[in-house]
């Protein structure tokens, strides 16, 4: 009896083994995405993909992604054909410093929806070809596509999700992107696209996320954004538009998070956004928006991020403000503000800038230059010169101690105390910078602005790269870094002539053909020389 049950459970044993071999065998990518998975690999030089196994499988075709680190997945559905087909419906190939063109081989993944291709260095254009697929989303940031809007783009009406943000596509937006009226997220920023905005975008009413800074973008900005009323994001920062901002855009009641910055044009009062009830985030920095802020935005107690910078504000601080107890920066930089300094701003442990305004002098205005979470350089009118208000609170930063005076100045920013020729450099290694004040010994500097958007917890202001290698290497491996304004003093210096030398060498852009390669930095420099 024992051996005919024996050799039952081995039958049954092996009759399992050959099913799951079975099932295995027969759930396995089509053939024809296998070989157009080939003829991608090859266009932009993907070298790790074994086609040994199948890609539905995992191994080499799922890498990890470590907070935005390198990384690829496949994903397949294997319901086709009663579960013995598989087809991709995703694919991610981020960070991985590919080459190459985008192949027009993707049209043969019938079933992709979703493709992002993010961060790598490919060239070119999108092919006419993509025009047949039937994508919801698609991510191509961070690349070198050049070229006019693609326009094969208008005709993906399935679209959800559209990224093309840091590339260098350039021109006009075409009125055919009003046929995407699926998107509900649209990124152009930071490529070269110009003229003013189409009608068309008009159409877009299920966008929830409308991201166009950094662009070349003409003519104002057009009252027809109060159609897109889902909008919960909407980000025009430095895109060459022209003021004032458009009254409409008080009806997009939905709105968490809006960014507006560097309008040209005429300036104008704040438009009414006390309809915004949701508002996270509130930035309308240089926008030459004058008149007194009103107290409305105090009573916004959901602001975690306000930036009303170098704008033309005047009258005071609104009360309603001691209520933004939520919100962890508020920046009121560059402005002519007046009034005396709120006593809120002077207990608060969440940073607020107030540098560079026309505050008065009362008995309970600040005696000391506060370091640490509240910037008030230079926050005074240039009629208060009472000799027991601090130097950093006055315009110029006057020299308090005529005994301090010196000729020479030598600071390594960001870096530590160093030697070189003789001279030695004197360290920068405060670590804040979002709204700080710091005096060194005869210097200081005052900085401006915290890092948005960049999934770190806490802000670094000082760049390293301890590669590099050229003379003098030392003044170059560290530098400070700052997200908005950045203005270093020279005090109590002597008058008369002086040799102004600035050290500039790029660490964090490199100079190969990887992603880390694409930045651009432009900044403006500013020498004051003030005789006193």
């Amino acid at each position: 009896m024992a051996a005919p049950l024996a050799r039952l459970k081995l039958l049954l044993a092996l009759l399992i083994f050959f099913l799951s071999i079975f099932i295995s065998n027969s759930q396995q990518l089509h053939y024809s995405e296998v070989s157009a998975l080939r003829r991608i690999a090859k266009a932009i030089g993907k070298t790790n993909w074994d086609f040994n196994v199948d890609p539905c499988t995992g191994g080499s075709w799922t890498v990890p992604d470590p907070v935005k680190g390198p990384g690829s997945a496949v994903v397949c559905d294997c319901s086709f054909a009663n579960g013995s087909e598989c087809h991709i419906i995703s694919l991610s190939i981020k960070g991985e410093n590919l080459s190459g063109v985008l192949p027009w081989q993707f049209i043969r993944l019938k079933h992709l929806q979703q493709l992002d291709l993010s961060r790598n260095v490919i060239n070119g254009t999108v092919p006419s070809e993509w025009s047949n697929l039937t994508l919801i989303g698609l991510h191509l940031m961070g690349n070198r596509l050049s070229g006019p809007f693609p326009e094969a783009l208008t005709s993906i009406t399935t679209l959800k999700n559209l990224s093309i943000e840091g590339n260098r596509f350039s021109g006009p937006i075409p009125a055919g992107i009003g046929k995407l009226v699926n998107l509900e997220a649209l990124s152009l920023s930071a490529n070269e696209f110009s003229g003013k905005l189409p009608s068309a975008l008009s159409k877009l009413t299920n966008l929830i996320d409308l991201r166009i800074s950094s662009n070349n973008f003409s003519g104002k900005i057009p009252d027809f954004v109060m159609s897109l009323n889902q909008l919960k994001k909407l980000h025009i920062q430095g895109s060459s538009m022209e003021g004032p901002i458009p009254s409409a855009i008080s009806q997009l009641a939905n709105l968490t998070d809006l960014r507006i910055s560097d309008l040209r044009g005429k300036g104008s009062v704040m438009s009414d956004l006390s309809g915004m009830k949701s508002l996270r985030t509130m930035m309308l920095r240089n926008c030459s928006i004058h008149g007194n802020i009103p107290s409305y935005i105090g009573n916004m107690k959901t602001l975690k991020y306000l930036d009303l910078s170098f704008n033309n504000l005047t009258g005071e601080i609104p009360s309603t403000f001691s209520n933004l107890g939520k919100a962890d920066f508020i920046y009121l930089t560059g402005n002519m503000l007046t009034g005396t300094i709120p006593n809120w701003i002077l207990k608060r442990n969440k940073n607020v800038d107030i540098s560079y305004n026309n505050f008065e002098m009362d008995n309970s205005s600040p005696t000391e230059c506060l370091q640490g979470s509240v910037n008030m350089a230079e926050s005074y009118s240039p009629a208060v010169d009472i000799s027991t208000v601090p130097s950093c609170l006055k315009r110029t930063f006057p020299c308090n101690d005529h005994k301090q005076y010196r000729y020479s100045l030598h600071i390594n920013c960001g870096g530590k105390s160093t030697v070189v020729n003789g001279t030695r450099y004197e360290q920068d290694t405060e670590e804040r910078g979002a709204s700080m004040l710091f005096l060194g010994s005869g210097w200081g500097f005052s900085s401006t602005g915290n890092f948005m958007d960049n999934d770190i917890d806490s802000d670094n202001y000082i760049a390293s790269n301890a590669s590099i290698s050229m003379p003098n290497s030392q003044l170059y491996k560290n530098a400070r870094l700052s997200a908005i304004s950045l203005t270093y003093y020279g005090l109590c210096m002597l008058n008369g002539n002086y040799t102004v030398k600035l050290h500039f060498a790029e660490i964090i852009f490199t100079d190969d053909n990887t992603f880390s390669s694409l930045g651009q930095r432009l900044f403006n420099v500013y020498i004051q020389v003030i005789n006193l």
